[in-house]
């Protein structure tokens, strides 16, 4: 787990403590990660990021009922089929779920983690959690032939705009880095704001309207998901949609492929 994390479980008793110090963007090349139902709907489906949704469970059961835009591959099909999958030099966003977040979900994710795959989520509690967070069920065909088309990112920061603004941190444009806290006490860009994604409605007291707000993250997907939230409030707001890794110092680099 990251240090923060770590601390708390130590303060709860727990004394088998290992803390990973590699962060999120490491983890999610040899891992997969885990994300809620509310994240994919109201921050993947409804604000039309690209993504892969796939549903893993049998036909019988998808045919019951399903996620809008899920793409039906059953559980022991995944490993041999990974060419059905868009092209890894891609980087396609997949989430994968099955009836309840079991073994069948990890064991697809693991599968498309081994083939190389670097961006791998898990939908917790699975369609059964898809429901009971609200999200409707579809009907009809299934789904099977799956496309990943990047689309150009509205509010998106040209990097050396952004590296700009890093440097010479001008008083008009506030960055919020809205990475966890356990990523941002590992380092964070000097005058930068921590503000988790998922916090980002619930502390908007502290979010000037009167400044350019930059958001960032370790990927870019958080901080397009936050963009869209500060946009809809009426903020003057850009995001960076690159991998980032950033240095206890505050020094960072950014990758441009």
């Amino acid at each position: 787990m990251s240090p923060n994390s770590a601390s708390r479980a130590e303060k709860l008793g727990y004394t088998n403590v290992k803390v990973y110090h590699d962060g999120i963007p490491a983890w999610s090349k040899r891992n997969f990660t885990v994300v809620n139902a509310k994240q994919v709907k109201e921050g993947w489906i409804e604000r039309d990021i690209p993504h892969v949704l796939v549903d893993v469970r049998s036909v019988a059961d998808a045919e019951k009922g399903f996620i809008k835009g899920a793409v039906t591959l059953p559980v022991a099909d995944v490993a041999k089929n990974i060419d059905k999958f868009p092209p890894k030099d891609k980087k396609p966003p997949i989430i994968i779920y099955d009836q309840s977040g079991g073994d069948d979900v990890r064991s697809a994710a693991k599968a498309l983690v081994a083939a190389g795959y670097p961006m791998v989520n898990v939908m917790l509690g699975g369609f059964d959690g898809w429901k009971a967070a609200g999200g409707g069920a579809e009907s009809g065909k299934l789904a099977t032939a799956m496309v990943y088309v990047p689309k150009p990112r509205p509010g998106s920061i040209a990097i050396d705009e952004f590296q700009k603004i890093a440097k010479e941190r001008p008083a008009n444009t506030l960055i919020i880095d809205v990475r966890n806290r356990d990523e941002g006490s590992e380092g964070m860009i000097k005058g930068a704001l921590l503000i988790p994604e998922e916090e980002v409605l619930d502390r908007l007291a502290e979010i000037p309207k009167d400044k350019q707000i930059v958001l960032h993250c370790s990927t870019g997907v958080r901080a397009e998901m936050a963009y869209h939230k500060l946009k809809e409030k009426g903020y003057n707001v850009k995001f960076l949609n690159a991998k980032i890794d950033i240095e206890k110092d505050g020094n960072f680099t950014i990758d441009k492929s």
